[in-house]
C-alpha cells in the first residue's frame, strides 16, 4: 500500500497540472475576448442607435460625423437626392474624369449609415488615376462605354478586368485602384458604393508630387529614381 507521503505527493502534482490547466485556459479566454474587442473597434463606420439620422448640416458642432435633426422633423426628401443624375465636368482636370459623390449635404439622411455612392464620368481615353479609399471599401457597376479596372494588393500583385455595360469589379479598402476607358471616342459611365458614408479619397502621383508643402526633392527622386530635372516636369504635368 502507498504510504501517506507517496499519496500526499501525488495529490499535490494533480493539483499542479490542473492549475496549470486552468491558468492556461484563462489565458486563452483574455487573449480572445482582446481580439473581440479589437476587431469590434475596427468597424469603418460606427453603427447607428436608431432607425436613422438626418444630417443637421447647420449645426455648429464638429463630431465624428454629423449631429442628427429631430426625428419627427424627417421627410422623403431627406433619403433622396438627385445629385448622380446630371453628367459631370470631366474637363476639369488633366486626367479626363469626374466624380460625384452623394455627401451628408445632397442626401442628409445618409448620415451613420455607413455608405455612400459615387457617379463617375471618364472622357474618351481618360483615367481615374491610381487612387485609394482609406475608410472603405467600393464595388464598381459599369453602366455604359468599356472601363479597364483593376487593384494592386500589397505582394504588388495587380488584378485587373475590363468592364462592359452591367459588370462590376470590388476594390479592397485602402487599396490602390484605377479606371481607364478603354474607347478614345466615347464618354464611359460607372456608379461606385462604397461601405462608409466619408470613404476619403488620395490620388498617388498627386499625394507624391503636389503635397504642401512638397516632398523633398531628394525623397522623391530617391523613391522613383528619377532626376530633378523629371521632378519638375512631372509637377508642372499635374498642374504644380
Amino acid at each position: 500500500m502507498e504510504s501517506e507521503t507517496v499519496r500526499t505527493k501525488k495529490k499535490k502534482k494533480s493539483l499542479g497540472h490542473m492549475n496549470k490547466a486552468s491558468m492556461g485556459t484563462s489565458s486563452f479566454l483574455h487573449i480572445f475576448l482582446i481580439l473581440a474587442l479589437l476587431l469590434g473597434l475596427a468597424k469603418p463606420d460606427p453603427d447607428s442607435l436608431q432607425d436613422y439620422c438626418i444630417a443637421d448640416t447647420k449645426s455648429s458642432f464638429y463630431l465624428n460625423g454629423v449631429p442628427c435633426i429631430n426625428p419627427n422633423l424627417a421627410t422623403t426628401a431627406h433619403f433622396t437626392t438627385s445629385a448622380l443624375a446630371k453628367p459631370g465636368n470631366t474637363r476639369a482636370n488633366t486626367f479626363g474624369f469626374n466624380v460625384t459623390l452623394t455627401t451628408v449635404a445632397n442626401l442628409p439622411g445618409i448620415n451613420t449609415l455607413g455608405l455612400s455612392l459615387a457617379r463617375v464620368d471618364i472622357a474618351g481615353n481618360g483615367i481615374v488615376p491610381p487612387h485609394s479609399h482609406p475608410r472603405a471599401s467600393e464595388v464598381t457597376i459599369c453602366l455604359k462605354g468599356s472601363i479597364l479596372v483593376g487593384f494592386v494588393d500589397t505582394s504588388n500583385r495587380l488584378y485587373t478586368q475590363q468592364l462592359r455595360p452591367g459588370e462590376s469589379f470590388v476594390f479592397p479598402k485602402g487599396l490602390i485602384h484605377f479606371l481607364f476607358n478603354v474607347d478614345s471616342l466615347n464618354p464611359a459611365l460607372a456608379i461606385s458604393g462604397f461601405s462608409s458614408q466619408n470613404p476619403g479619397a488620395q490620388v498617388a502621383s498627386l499625394a507624391t508630387f503636389r503635397s504642401n508643402p512638397y516632398i523633398p526633392d531628394d525623397v522623391v527622386k530617391k523613391a522613383f529614381q528619377i532626376t530633378t530635372q523629371d521632378v519638375m516636369k512631372i509637377r508642372k504635368n499635374l498642374g504644380g
